[in-house]
């Protein structure tokens, strides 16, 4: 097995970036990945779960020059955080402000912090589910990793072990909770009724035989949570590194 893919969301909640390779922070998250993260007044986390607006607006990254063009307009992710606070703010309708977190990013599940592992069937396999195409299903379960596989659902047999990507290794917690974001359509944020139960009892259905069962309380779960050790920290992921799982 091989990674296939590797996604980076370098803004929080927005699209994300196809890369070769991403290196390993000391706290196990990917470099640039929900680096940025854009929080309102209240002090929540801007993103498709609470703001629609999110899902029309369309990110472009050149981290080489690490800026992003915000439907067109372009920002120095280095020097104008102020200036994407305020696009956002107008776009919005309500003050927001842009934070930058260099050391683990903001992710989802903070005792999870390493990249997400989902596999190619599997996917295909949920696209089938919802006659979605595979570039959709990416677009809403937001995973990092993707890797080949002998069939769907194959990262399931990861919960709770160690495995290795070229030289990194990796520890998989348990398969991710989802949120309501993989219920919506990606582009316009429009609700499929009934996904989540629909998903659920597919899942619970479908799930393989080598899946631990201790990893599901519920069964709306899809693609491993991981963590990375500190001694990883500086190496790399790259497509095309091996998956080697005992």
């Amino acid at each position: 097995m091989i990674v296939t893919a590797i996604q980076l969301h370098p803004i929080k909640a927005l699209d994300a970036l196809r890369v070769e390779f991403a290196r390993v922070l000391p706290s196990g998250a990917l470099e640039f990945d929900r680096r940025w993260a854009m929080v309102d007044a209240r002090g929540r986390f801007v993103n498709g779960k609470n703001r629609a607006e999110i899902y029309a607006i369309r990110a472009v990254y050149d981290l080489t020059a690490r800026e992003v063009a915000l439907d067109g307009d372009v920002f120095s992710l280095d020097r104008q955080g102020p200036a994407i606070a305020h696009w956002f703010s107008e776009r919005l309708g309500e003050p927001v402000e842009c934070r930058e977190n260099a050391e683990v990013g903001f992710p989802d599940d903070l005792d999870s912090p390493g990249p997400t592992f989902v596999s190619s069937p599997s996917l295909r396999q949920v696209a089938a589910w919802f006659s979605l195409d595979e570039a959709e299903v990416r677009r809403r379960f937001r995973t990092n990793i993707e890797f080949d596989a002998p069939e769907p659902f194959w990262e399931d047999r990861l919960s709770g072990a160690s495995f290795r990507v070229g030289d990194v290794e990796v520890h998989a917690v348990n398969p991710c909770q989802r949120c309501v974001v993989p219920s919506r359509d990606a582009r316009t944020g429009a609700q499929d009724a009934g996904f989540q139960k629909r998903f659920a009892e597919l899942r619970q259905a479908q799930l393989p035989a080598f899946a631990p069962r201790a990893g599901f309380d519920h069964f709306y779960r899809f693609a491993a949570n991981t963590r990375i050790g500190s001694g990883e920290a500086g190496k790399t992921l790259r497509v095309g590194d091996s998956v080697i799982f005992p």
